[in-house]
């Protein structure tokens, strides 16, 4: 029994982890709702063809970036927990932790341009919005709530 509450205990702090990641960190919440608008066009139409394949290729990439951006902020903690002076070792630790999320992010969205880059899907994308204006003023209406997400503070820095 103590094993098994270890176990479950450790998916709670895994989750917090995330969860207070999602609060913390702008980075990530940017990535979340990048993925987020990701998934609805591709859940939410038909536009797109896409193979398992595809589907595993691009959530790997995706969470490559979650995970990176994850170790990347554990890292910054834990260097801030060990300094709190200027020190060039801690700033080119924290320098190659972001450097390694910006990679990848770059090779990220090099897979979805390999996978989603589909002229006939966009053909369609442009004729539904043309021929649904109001869908259009929605999903431009949807940048607000995805802006406020991403930008308003959810938790004070400490």
């Amino acid at each position: 029994m103590e094993r098994l509450k270890k176990l479950f205990l450790g998916f709670f702090y895994a989750f917090r982890g995330v969860g207070t990641s999602i609060r913390t960190e702008r980075n990530l919440r940017i990535h979340l709702v990048c993925l987020a608008y990701m998934l609805g066009f591709l859940l939410g139409t038909d536009w797109f063809v896409l193979t398992r394949a595809d589907w595993a290729l691009l959530m790997l990439a995706a969470g490559a970036v979650l995970a990176a951006e994850l170790f990347n902020t554990a890292l910054e903690h834990t260097v801030d927990l060990a300094t709190q002076a200027y020190a060039e070792h801690a700033k080119k630790a924290k320098d190659a932790a972001a450097g390694a999320v910006l990679v990848c992010a770059v090779f990220a969205v090099i897979v979805g341009l390999c996978i989603l880059l589909q002229p006939e899907a966009f053909r369609q994308m442009f004729s539904y919005f043309k021929a649904h204006p109001v869908s259009l003023a929605l999903f431009a209406l949807s940048a607000v709530p995805a802006n406020l997400f991403i930008f308003l503070p959810w938790q004070k820095q400490t």
